[in-house]
C-alpha cells in the first residue's frame, strides 16, 4: 500500500479525493498580489470565478504550496513507514514540484529509510487528474508501488489536452502563450490550444466559439484514431459556465465515439483557471495503463 499525494492544480472533486484517499496540497491565488487565499480551503472555485466574471480588468495570480506544506503531508506517512507519490503540475507553469523536492529532501535528512517519489506530472487540471486516476486504479488493483511507477512515463507521454478559451487576455498576462496571444489578438481569433509534454502549442484558430469547440474535437479525434481511441480514457474540464460544459460533454461522446470517465471530468479549478480566464472549455485523453 502506498499513499497518493498531489497539489491543487489536479482539480479532482471532493467526492473523488474523499473516496479514493488523495491528499491535497494546495496552491494559492492574489486577486492584489499581497493577500493570497488557499485553493478550496480559504476561496471556493465558484468565488474565484465570480470574482474574475465581476472584475474582468483584474488578473489574479497563483502561487505555489510552501515546502512546510509539503513536508507536514509527506511526513503524517513516512512517520507510518508508508511509501508516498506526489504529483504536481507541470514545472513549466509552476514551482510547486520544487517545493515538493525541497520536502522530500528535508523529511530525508531526518529520516533515510522515507521512501518519497515526486512526479512532474508534465500536466494540468484534466490531464493531471487523469494520471492520478491511472495511478489509483494500479494501487487498488493491487500492482506494487515500484511496478506502477514504471508506467508513468509512458502513460504522461500519452497524455494530451484539447481545448480552447473565451479570452486571449488572461494567457497574454499570464505568459502563456505569448507571440501567439499577441497575433491572434491583433486578427481577433482565438486559439485551439494543445498540452503536451508539460508545455502548450496551437492547434488551430478560430473566431467562433462553436467552431472553436468543434475543432477541439477534431483535432482531438485525429490523436484518437490514430492511436486506438479503445486505448484511452477521456475527461472533459469546463470553466464557468456549467452547462456549456454538460453540453460539451454529449458532444464528446457523440462525435468522438468514446464513454466520458464521469469520475475525472472536471471543474476546471483555481490554477488553470487564473490563467485560461473563466470560460476554458476542452478535454483531455490518457492511455489506460493496461494497454502499455
Amino acid at each position: 500500500m502506498y499513499k497518493i499525494i498531489s497539489d491543487s492544480a489536479c482539480d479532482l472533486s471532493k467526492k473523488y479525493i474523499a473516496e479514493h484517499d488523495i491528499t491535497i496540497v494546495p496552491l494559492s491565488v492574489s486577486f492584489d498580489g499581497e493577500t493570497y487565499y488557499r485553493d478550496s480551503i480559504d476561496i471556493s472555485r465558484d468565488e474565484c470565478y465570480e470574482r474574475m466574471v465581476s472584475n474582468p480588468g483584474v488578473y489574479p495570480k497563483t502561487s505555489l504550496p510552501s515546502v512546510d506544506s509539503y513536508y507536514n503531508a509527506f511526513k503524517e506517512f513516512t512517520d507510518k513507514g508508508i511509501p508516498v507519490v506526489c504529483f504536481t503540475i507541470t514545472l513549466i507553469f509552476s514551482g510547486s514540484y520544487n517545493s515538493a523536492m525541497n520536502a522530500k529532501e528535508m523529511i530525508e535528512e531526518e529520516n533515510p529509510d522515507a521512501n518519497i517519489t515526486v512526479i512532474d506530472s508534465k500536466q494540468n487540471t484534466v490531464t493531471q487528474a487523469l494520471i492520478i486516476d491511472q495511478m489509483v486504479r494500479m494501487r487498488d488493483a493491487g500492482i506494487s508501488f515500484e511496478d506502477s511507477l514504471k508506467k508513468l512515463e509512458p502513460l504522461m507521454a500519452s497524455a494530451r489536452i484539447f481545448f480552447t478559451v473565451g479570452s486571449l487576455d488572461y494567457l497574454k498576462m499570464g505568459g502563456r502563450i505569448g507571440k501567439l496571444a499577441s497575433i491572434a489578438s491583433k486578427i481577433d481569433v482565438k486559439p485551439v490550444i494543445i498540452m503536451k509534454d508539460g508545455d502548450i502549442s496551437l492547434g488551430g484558430i478560430g473566431r467562433n466559439r462553436n467552431k472553436l469547440k468543434a475543432k477541439v474535437l477534431s483535432t482531438a479525434k485525429a490523436y484518437l484514431d490514430e492511436n486506438g481511441k479503445d486505448n484511452f480514457v477521456v475527461s472533459v474540464g469546463y470553466g464557468y459556465d456549467k452547462t456549456e460544459g454538460v453540453s460539451f460533454m454529449n458532444d464528446v461522446e457523440e462525435t468522438l465515439g468514446v464513454k466520458l470517465n464521469s469520475e475525472t471530468n472536471v471543474a476546471i479549478g483555481i490554477v488553470s483557471g487564473v490563467h485560461t480566464g473563466p470560460h476554458p472549455i476542452g478535454l483531455g485523453v490518457i492511455r489506460k495503463y493496461e494497454t502499455l
